[in-house]
């Protein structure tokens, strides 16, 4: 019986060719070839796995609760990023991304500095189960489809043709590590203890109802840029060798995969397809630019994926 054709939602093009043709040079038995310790993959999340338009998947779960303590409290409604999600002002929020990935941080210290305040207090499972709430709820605000389908096939099929040719698959995001945890698993295959993210500081407790973890009131780290080969090592204790990324805050992961002299596959996509996603490189243009220096594969999504998302019917599309 003949084998699939591998990565069947990608186009026949020279992206889909470096992809194959670098994992089976890494797999077969010539020089470039990995033992299996040391085959592994780590992905971005937001906007390489998932869509991040018209803002991360995350920041729309958090602005709903920063709306809701400006709800419940009016000293809040003067206060960013509080005005921001009481007034909808998606563009103030989206803006606070694409300026910290030009080197502002100002709007997205204000953030980082809400986010303790809005989740400081619960338990690790309290959490997780607001986030797999949300998620089996909402829906993408502009394309009319639900959150839990808003991850990119393709990236689906990539996930799966490494893990057949003996890659571990990690997930390395700046967004928050237990948001995520929750439904990787269902989203992606990828098990809680292979993403690696961003997190809040934790606390032990143990008292007379039990034991648990709770999240502390302050940030204990942010995993992006130069963060993400740190919390990498400091996780798996290995340089990737194949790398995907998106942003500007993937380019010292890309730049870490494989090593001075190892092999690498570095991936950064391109959303270039207004019609089935988005169209954008704000946020990305060092990234492109570092991908056309050191000859990184640049996947484009107009040209070299014949489907974007899964297979679900949509609903009407909804406007923010």
């Amino acid at each position: 019986m003949a084998l699939a054709e591998p990565l069947p939602s990608w186009n026949d093009t020279p992206t889909r060719a470096a992809i194959t043709e670098f994992i089976d040079r890494v797999t077969g038995d010539g020089p470039d070839h990995l033992p299996a310790e040391q085959r592994v993959a780590t992905f971005d999340n937001d906007g390489t796995l998932w869509c991040e338009k018209p803002m991360p998947i995350q920041l729309d779960f958090t602005i709903r609760r920063f709306a809701t303590m400006a709800e419940a409290d009016a000293a809040l409604r003067d206060r960013q990023p509080w005005k921001a999600a009481y007034e909808k002002d998606l563009g103030w929020l989206g803006a606070a991304m694409v300026k910290h990935y030009h080197g502002d941080d100002s709007d997205l210290a204000l953030l980082m500095t809400a986010v303790p305040e809005a989740f400081g207090g619960l338990t690790v499972e309290a959490y997780a189960d607001e986030v797999d709430g949300f998620f089996r709820a909402a829906d993408h605000p502009q394309l009319g489809r639900p959150y839990m389908t808003c991850s990119y096939e393709p990236m689906l099929e990539l996930l799966r043709y490494l893990e057949d040719h003996g890659f571990a698959t990690y997930i390395a995001s700046g967004g928050d590590r237990d948001f995520m945890r929750p439904v990787a698993g269902d989203l992606y295959g990828v098990p809680p203890e292979r993403v690696i993210g961003s997190s809040l500081t934790l606390d032990y407790r143990h008292d007379d109802e039990g034991s648990g973890l709770l999240y502390k009131p302050q940030m204990e780290f942010f995993d992006d840029g130069p963060t993400k080969p740190v919390r990498i090592w400091s996780r798996i204790g290995r340089r990737p060798t194949v790398a995907v990324g998106n942003s500007n805050g993937d380019v010292p992961m890309l730049h870490f995969a494989g090593g001075p002299s190892g092999p690498a596959l570095r991936l950064l996509l391109l959303h270039d397809d207004p019609d089935r996603e988005f169209d954008y490189t704000a946020g990305a243009e060092d990234a492109l630019d570092q991908a056309s220096a050191h000859g990184w594969t640049v996947i484009s999504i107009r040209d070299d994926w014949s489907t974007v998302f899964p297979d679900h019917p949509r609903s009407e599309p909804r406007m923010p």
